[in-house]
Parts: structure tokens; sequence; C-alpha cells
């Protein structure tokens, strides 16, 4: 059978997959976004506390994939929960160091004039430092999509959703007539669903970052 007639005969189940997959990288980086947006948030005033929760969010993303996923099934057993775990903490980094760097890039005259209005530091933050530090954010969540594509795919070797059991079941039996197949359609859809992702991510910043901050 070739790499055709399988998608053919497949379809279904690579679309099942692919959907999990998205679904699952998608809803991890939204808590990861949340997450890492209010670590920036408190801690880009201070040069200490910014610089710890780069270093922390950076050491987590050293810890292998499958160490971390293995660390976690005696934890909160297997499936989903040590999947949405382990890429929540995954995608943590880009976000936390781009929320850093674009709340401390905003100018400071600009805050200055909205205090001196009679903004609170609250109307500050939400009405003027993020949206301005929004583009470097955005690049930050689309960094962390990427990343959290590719590592979803070991979530299998968990029980977890994905196009990952496509390739596991692959490696699993390699020598066997679809073993190529079932590997390259895994693949191939997680590159797909990865360069969907991308060009949302370019259509959100287009209509959520006006021509002025993009010039």
């Amino acid at each position: 059978m070739d790499f055709w007639d399988y998608l053919g005969t497949q379809h279904q189940q690579l679309l099942t997959d692919a959907y999990q997959h998205a679904s699952a990288v998608f809803q991890c980086v939204v808590v990861a976004t949340l997450i890492g947006v209010l670590i920036g948030v408190v801690t880009y005033r201070s040069g200490w506390a910014g610089n710890l929760a780069t270093t922390a969010t950076s050491t987590i993303l050293t810890v292998p994939s499958l160490a971390m996923i293995g660390l976690l099934i005696p934890v909160v057993g297997l499936g989903v929960p040590p999947t949405v775990i382990s890429l929540t903490l995954y995608g943590l980094l880009p976000i936390v160091r781009n929320a850093i760097v674009g709340l401390r890039g905003v100018d400071p005259a600009l805050v200055d004039a909205a205090r001196g209005i009679g903004m609170s530091r609250t109307m500050r933050l939400l009405r003027v430092e993020l949206p301005l530090a929004w583009p470097p954010i955005l690049t930050g969540i689309r960094v962390s999509t990427q990343m959290l594509m590719g590592i979803a795919a070991i979530a299998a070797y968990a029980s977890g959703p994905g196009l990952g059991n496509e390739i596991f079941r692959g490696i699993a039996s390699l020598g066997s007539r679809n073993a190529l197949n079932q590997v390259l359609a895994g693949t191939l859809g997680i590159i797909v669903l990865a360069l969907l992702f991308d060009a949302a991510y370019v259509l959100l910043g287009r209509l959520t970052i006006s021509r002025g901050i993009r010039a």
C-alpha cells in the first residue's frame, strides 16, 4: 500500500488524531499564555525577579520531554493530565520572556502621561502597557505553539491524544508494510497543523496590532 492509499483508508482516524493534537496544543497554549503573561506582569519591574522567572522557565525546558512525562505518570496517571501539564510547562518560556521584554520596552513617557491623566496602575497596565507589549507577546505565543506542536507527539508515550499515536504505532511496527506510512502521516500532519496555526497568528497580528505599532 502506497502513502496515498494509506491516507485514503485511514483518513478518518488521521483527522481525529489531528483534531485532538490541535485541541491539546491550543488549550495548553491558552493556559501557558495566561500564566506566562501574569508572571511577566508580576516580575517585569524588578531586574532580579524577571531574571528568576526567565531562568526558572528555561530550566523547565531543559528537562527531556520523555523524562517529564515519565515523572508525571506516577503522580497524575496516563492520558490527558500528563500531556496538559507537560505542554503547559514547556510553553511558558517564550511567553514569559517576551512578556517581560515587551513590558520593559514600553516608553516610560507614555506611562507617565497615562498617570498624569489619572489612570490607576491597573488601568495603565491594561490600557497602555499590555497593548503596547502585545506584539512581542504574540511572537512568544507563536514560538511556544510551534514548540508544543512537536513536543505534543511525545504525549503518545503516556497514552495522550494526538498524531504522536500514529508515529508511535509506526515505530512499534517497523518492518511492516504500513510502518513508514504511519510515521510519515503523523509527521506531515504535525507540520501542516503548525503551518495552519502560524498563519492564524499572522492574521491575528494583523487584526490586533495597529499599523503604527507594526511600523
